[in-house]
């Protein structure tokens, strides 16, 4: 019987194999969850849905984030199909290139407006439908950046929404600790994905964690899946609004 054996929970965030979402999801398998999916387009859908099938799953679903109506409709189908779930994994986010790579101070006001409700509002709706689902208790973990906390060159809009998103953490985990569900955030270290390719230099930040760390070596995937199936698990049962480090030791070395 594995660690996850008999839960349920849907993914938001696999965009392909190089997800951090991806590796969460390999390791939820492995511990015995059964998982639902989602993707934002067709073109995506092409990508995730040979993943999602890979791991047996049978809920992949299509959900704008932006869209209030696109969360509830996941929800109303895993009511539907399952009944009750046990978990939920935010791995979302989007700024616009031009407001990632230009100056902070010449962020435009939709830009902002994008970035912050891509990717940090997002995880409101997505807690508010899953809280009647969420029957016996739950969790809730998303993802965040050391650009939450300190300013990272070229990060720009996108830490600004990460620490609004790391704030909502706290306020979700209060909110919601009476009904015995848990809402924590995993900090990654600088990881190859299709998002963070549009962080400028981003190779020479690979470079600098590589230097500056601890362990000498960047974290992977399977590294950050690990550290939330560990938040997502009853072996964190005692575990709520924490940001969780996953990143090497830079953020022991970097302060």
């Amino acid at each position: 019987m594995g660690l996850m054996a008999g839960k349920r929970g849907v993914i938001f965030g696999v965009a392909n194999d190089k997800s951090i979402a991806w590796g969460v999801a390999r390791q939820l398998h492995e511990a015995g969850a059964e998982i639902a999916f989602t993707y934002l387009n067709e073109a995506l859908e092409r990508r995730v849905r040979p993943l999602a099938e890979s791991l047996g799953s049978e809920i992949i679903l299509p959900c704008d984030v932006a869209s209030d109506e696109d969360i509830a409709a996941v929800f109303t189908e895993l009511e539907k199909r399952w009944g009750q779930i046990d978990f939920v994994v935010h791995a979302v986010a989007f700024a616009n290139r031009e407001d990632l790579k230009n100056p902070f101070s010449q962020t435009s006001r939709d830009g902002f407006h994008l970035a912050l409700d891509i990717s940090a509002y997002s995880l409101i709706p997505m807690t508010r439908y899953a809280i009647p689902l969420m029957k016996e208790g739950g969790s809730v973990v998303t993802m965040t950046y050391l650009g939450a906390v300190m300013a990272v060159p070229e990060y720009n809009v996108m830490g600004v929404a990460k620490a609004a998103l790391e704030s909502s953490v706290r306020y979700l985990a209060t909110e919601l600790g009476e009904k015995n569900i848990r809402v924590n955030a995993v900090s990654a270290g600088p990881i190859k994905t299709l998002a963070a390719s549009g962080v400028g230099n981003f190779k020479q930040k690979l470079h600098v964690m590589e230097e500056r760390s601890p362990l000498q070596r960047l974290i992977t995937q399977d590294e950050v899946g690990k550290a939330t199936l560990y938040l997502l698990s009853d072996l964190a049962s005692g575990v709520t609004g924490e940001i969780h480090y996953v990143d090497g030791g830079f953020n022991i070395s970097a302060r």
